[in-house]
Parts: structure tokens; sequence; C-alpha cells
């Protein structure tokens, strides 16, 4: 382990043990194909292909949530043990990744839409939270934004890991939209808060 590395041996097992249990549990039967079956091999690649494709879209939002919280490109370059140049190069483009929010609802004549930002890790709930009482609510979000939109009436928007399945689903029957797939390792959701009881 080098001084910048963070996890030690047992978690980084843990988490290659993870990620192949992943892989090899993608397909039913795929493990067992492989004793007897050449195509499970081709299917064994196909799931590898995604379980890469989706480490690196989780490591890309990983360094971009570190920056968000406020580390710099040089400490970000030392875990990867890459130079803080080629951390840039590689994990700097702040729009790669993000939940693209679309055009406005209906078109030009569609519900305005604005951008929060700049937003951190630590910051970006309340401001979703003072939105959302005037009224505008979350449509996409990004490395240090989120966009929002406004409405008609007040919402309330809360994040949680995206390790979080049963307690998602919960949410959902509760009422809470997800916003987007998640920006790692946050999940999004929103509601409409009910109308205030006039006095």
């Amino acid at each position: 382990m080098t001084d910048e590395q963070l996890l030690g041996p047992e978690e980084t097992v843990r988490i290659r043990e993870g990620i192949a249990a992943a892989v090899l549990g993608a397909s039913d039967g795929l493990a067992d194909s492989l004793e007897h079956d050449a195509a499970g091999y081709l299917r064994l690649v196909d799931a590898s292909r995604v379980g890469a494709e989706e480490a690196g879209r989780i490591l890309r939002e990983a360094v971009q949530g570190a920056r968000a919280a406020g580390h710099s490109w040089d400490t970000v370059g030392r875990i990867l043990g890459v130079s803080r140049q080629a951390a840039q190069q590689r994990f700097g483009d702040k729009a790669k990744g993000a939940v693209p929010s679309g055009a406005a609802a209906g078109g030009p004549d569609g519900p305005e839409r604005r951008v929060l930002s700049p937003l951190s890790a630590f910051n970006e709930m309340a401001a979703l939270t003072a939105a959302g009482l005037e009224g505008w609510h979350l449509v996409g979000y990004g490395s240090f934004f989120h966009e929002v939109e406004a409405s008609d009436h007040p919402w309330e928007h809360c994040r949680v890991t995206l390790a979080a399945g049963g307690r998602n689903r919960r949410m959902e029957a509760e009422g809470w939209i997800p916003v987007g797939a998640g920006w790692f390792p946050w999940r999004y959701y929103k509601r409409p808060l009910p109308p205030a009881e006039e006095s």
C-alpha cells in the first residue's frame, strides 16, 4: 500500500470480490456455464465490459465528488497514482457524465429553468431546500451544479446513497420521484410538498 492509498488490503479484496460476484451473477447460470459452454465465455466478456464501463463511470463521479468536496487535483492525482495534470486531463471535463435535463418541457414556452452553481457535496442540499420552497424542482445535475425547473408549488428534495436499495424502494412508495440514475455516490429524489394550510 502506497502512502496515498486510503484503503487497507481487506477493503481492496472485498471490492474486488464484489465486482467479480456482480459480473458472474449478471446473467443466470453464467458461472456454471463456464464449465461446459464456450458461449458462456462470450457472455462473461460482455458482462465484464459492462462492469468495467460502470466502474469507470463510478470513478469519474467519485473524482468529481472529491473535487466538489474541496480536494485539489494534486491530492486526487496522488490517490490515483498519476500527476495532477493527468488527473485533471482525464477527469476535468465537468459536463462529462452529467445528468442531462433536456429541453425545457413544452419547448421555448415551457417552464423556466435555472442552474444552481457552484455547489459542493456540503451545500447542495441546502441550496435545493431553499429552491424547493420557492417552487423550483430538480431536473438535472452534475459536478458542481444542479438544474432546477419552476413550478407553481413548493418541493422537497433529498439524497441517499446508491447502495440504499430497500430504502429507495420505500421512498418511491412514499411518493418520492427519482431524478436521473444518480451521481455516485448519491441518488437524488424530489416530491411536491402539500399546499400550506390557510389560517
